[in-house]
């Protein structure tokens, strides 16, 4: 039987993973978290040269291993066989995933992995290109955003959460700087797929969000 697929994309903060997590619970859909794959290799390579023509980049890319692995139900994603799925959440992490993920080599290397997920599950997967690139016959596409003001101050609250500081100015600039990269690179730019439906959460709480995205889902696959 063909297995159902949703894609979810949207920029950075607009609660993708939160709300596809929950979402795939819901369905009994397993979760892929696209950007975790690419905060892995980021993690990998902070501090270090990421030139796509450098031959130690390659090199140390070629033997790179990422991953996702789950423990009821919950995905945890491996880098070289570590579980580092607690580490790869820091705003410095998510920056240089904004820079890996500019590079063909890294998009190919992950993108293998990313579509046998699809094949041979259920899943809701969230990302940047899903419903453009990685899965274009998804049986349902979403484009989920919230405002750049929003989003920022979301971000902020779960780093003071986490015990993390976080200055609000920072936080957004850093989401607009984001948002340009993402939108601007030219291999597979964050961009709503034509049959996507679009989806505000500027206004509304995380459940409705949630149950937002669960009844399109639905509607969708009935």
């Amino acid at each position: 039987m063909e297995k159902i697929n949703v894609a979810i994309d949207g920029p950075a903060g607009a609660g993708k993973s939160s709300i596809s997590k929950e979402v795939a619970k819901k369905l009994g859909y397993i979760y892929v978290d696209t950007g975790a794959m690419y905060r892995a290799v980021g993690l990998k390579f902070l501090d270090k040269s990421i030139e796509e023509n450098d031959a130690e980049f390659i090199k140390s890319l070629n033997e790179t291993t990422v991953d996702i692995k789950y423990t009821d139900g919950v995905q945890h994603i491996f880098l070289d066989g570590e579980d580092v799925s607690a580490l790869i959440r820091t705003q410095k992490v998510s920056q240089m995933a904004s820079d890996v993920s500019k590079i063909g080599l890294v998009r190919e290397k992950l993108l293998s992995l990313q579509k046998n997920l699809a094949k041979n599950n259920d899943c809701i997967m969230d990302g940047r290109d899903i419903g453009t690139t990685i899965l274009p016959d998804a049986k349902v596409k979403i484009f989920l955003t919230a405002s750049a003001e929003e989003r920022a101050k979301r971000r902020c609250k779960d780093l003071e959460n986490s015990g993390q500081s976080a200055d609000y100015e920072t936080v957004l600039n850093e989401i607009i700087i984001r948002d340009k990269n993402d939108s601007e690179r030219k291999i597979s730019p964050l961009k709503m797929a034509d049959d996507a439906i679009l989806v505000d959460t500027s206004h509304i709480s995380y459940e409705e969000s949630v149950n937002t995205i669960y009844n399109i889902i639905i509607d969708k696959i009935n």
